[in-house]
């Protein structure tokens, strides 16, 4: 089913609902509307973006707090106190996201409940806002004229609200910051390296999951007319959790049909499981958890892709379209010094992985790594690239030193790079996961995302993507997932997303690994013709034949240390580098 038909039947499903439907059936829609405005959030949060978050519910609170005390006791319009309550709550995730987002593992959940609840006691006991008691005598809202008085006519407004978000959301998850977003589940460490800021994005999707729970909790202020501490509790913020897994975590659909299984089933388990128990009690909770488990064992993604097998939809991969070519970066004079190694070390407590290592890199040449397992060479990859930075020494790119910079400065000046392990996302396309490289190319916000003005740019860095696949012999594959590629071609992959970044200088981590031997031989006349243009290539390699055939220097590391630098043939006929790497002279 493609998903303009899927919107259109839903949208006229939504439209003839209340004329048809009983007054409890159109609470419990408002409900379910409500509901999937906060969890569309954690699809963006949790499902997405790969942070856990248990205290959503607090900023449905913020949202409905701010409203009810702005309203009642100074007087101010609703729709004025709407932005009110997002400036509230942006500023409230801003300055828990700083110190929440840097935790990793279970302690960023953890950090999660700790605020969620503080945030719980705080509507309960501060004065003004009611205490335990709440707020009551929250007016109405009225457009020109027209009152929301009753449940049918708020209904109009929650989903008209819903669908919105859900375009936006779709539109923003589609664009070179979605890109980005999506690039921190598969590990912050590729999306630094290819330029993207990750604490900054981590924390404006954490922005933007509290703002729709905002606008959620002041809909839900101003259908009630009334709002307590209880709904806005860490169990709440569970459920919502509940709702978000069980509908898809990663989906933008899976997120209303989590919303409205769960409100479905707690109150239809409300009404029959005293009757069969012989007494009241929160028993639908219990049935939660273990539908939980269930769901973890049967369909971890979800509800939604089992949807999506009867009713399949058309893929949304980006399609490229004839644009104007990007701007590129001045190529430097041929022979000129790119990279300058001066006594770097890195230290692992008493290990010592690299010790006083020497050495430079030129525009127009190829200069290769070479040594035993465990001699340093990916772990001086990763000083150079500011992944995992030195612990002494210098290092100057492009006449900048750049030993103290974050890997995400350092790929701005012009350095990218592919990894030793093959880090891609593998759900998403060939042409996404390259489009990842273009990241530092473009300069569009969420904001132009989600209301779909960065549509030009998006071209451009979709154009430029495909013309480094093309230039790296993947054209068939362009629109493939990337995890359905053998690992030969994922690693061409990687280059050509190092590539998509316009880079100066290419640091390649065992590039021909994997690689058959036409394969290998594509790669080196790549890398030839690459050299020609006047970049400079950093290349770490253990298949002694290419490395041979195509560097222009070699430098032998044991152990940590430069044990030979030289010509291919130079270093074949060291002593000590045959001794020491290659077996020794017999």
């Amino acid at each position: 089913m493609k998903n303009s038909r899927f919107l259109a039947i839903f949208v006229v499903a939504l439209l003839f609902a209340p004329p048809v439907l009983p007054e409890f059936y159109i609470t419990l829609l408002n409900y379910i509307g409500l509901y999937a405005i906060v969890t569309l959030g954690l699809v963006l949060l949790t499902g997405v973006g790969g942070l856990t978050s248990f205290g959503q519910a607090a900023f449905v609170g913020l949202g409905a707090y701010t409203t009810a005390y702005l309203t009642t006791v100074h007087g101010v319009s609703p729709w004025l106190t709407l932005p009110a309550g997002l400036a509230v709550t942006a500023a409230v995730a801003i300055a828990i996201g700083f110190i929440t987002l840097r935790l990793s593992g279970h302690f960023l959940p953890l950090g999660t409940i700790a605020w969620g609840i503080s945030l719980y006691y705080l509507f309960g006991n501060l004065d003004f806002l009611g205490g335990h008691t709440g707020i009551s005598g929250i007016p109405t809202l009225q457009i020109f004229g027209f009152e929301f008085k009753s449940g049918r006519e708020f209904y109009y407004l929650i989903w008209a609200v819903l669908l919105v978000i859900v375009v936006a959301t779709r539109n923003l998850l589609d664009s070179r910051e979605g890109r980005a977003v999506r690039a921190l589940k598969g590990g912050s460490l590729m999306a630094e390296a290819m330029g993207v800021n990750t604490p900054r994005s981590k924390i404006v999707i954490f922005t933007v999951a509290a703002l729709y729970a905002c606008l959620s909790g002041w809909l839900y202020a101003h259908l009630q007319r009334f709002v307590n501490p209880t709904p806005f509790s860490l169990t709440q913020g569970i459920e919502y959790l509940f709702m978000v897994v069980i509908g898809g975590v990663g989906y933008v659909w899976g997120a209303i049909l989590g919303a409205g299984l769960i409100t479905i089933l707690k109150q239809w388990l409300q009404d029959w499981l005293p009757q069969l128990l012989g007494q009241s009690g929160n028993f639908e909770m219990i049935v939660f958890g273990l539908l939980m488990i269930l769901i973890l064992h049967r369909a971890r993604e979800g509800l939604w892709p089992i949807v999506l097998r009867y009713f399949p939809e058309r893929a949304r991969r980006p399609r490229v379209a004839a644009a104007e070519a990007l701007p590129c970066r001045a190529t430097p004079l041929a022979g000129s010094i790119l990279l300058d190694i001066r006594n770097a070390s890195k230290r692992f407590g008493g290990l010592v992985a690299n010790d006083n290592m020497n050495f430079n890199v030129r525009a127009g040449e190829v200069l290769a790594l070479i040594g035993p397992n465990g001699a340093g060479k990916s772990t001086m990859f990763n000083g150079i690239s500011g992944v995992d930075p030195l612990t002494s020494g210098e290092i100057r790119f492009c006449g900048e030193r750049i030993e103290s910079l974050a890997a995400r400065d350092i790929a701005r000046l012009g350095m990218s790079r592919s990894f030793q392990h093959v880090r891609l996302l593998p759900t998403m396309s060939v042409l996404e996961n390259v489009a990842i490289g273009t990241h530092l190319r473009g300069h569009k916000n969420f904001i132009h995302a989600a209301c779909r003005a960065e549509r030009h740019e998006e071209a451009r860095l979709l154009h430029e993507a495909a013309l480094q696949i093309e230039r790296c012999g993947l054209a068939e594959h362009m629109y493939d997932a990337a995890g359905s590629l053998p690992l030969g071609k994922q690693r061409v992959v990687e280059i050509a997303r190092a590539l998509a970044a316009d880079p100066c200088l290419l640091l390649l981590d065992e590039p021909a690994a994997g690689l058959r031997y036409l394969e290998k031989e594509a790669l080196a006349e790549l890398l030839r013709r690459l050299r020609a243009e006047g970049m400079g290539i950093l290349l770490v390699e253990h298949d002694m034949d290419f490395v041979m055939g195509l560097a222009d220097r070699v430098i032998v590391m044991e152990f940590g240390r430069k044990l030979a630098e030289g010509l291919p043939e130079e270093i074949q006929r060291n002593p000590a580098v045959l001794d020491a790497y290659l077996g020794g002279v017999e």
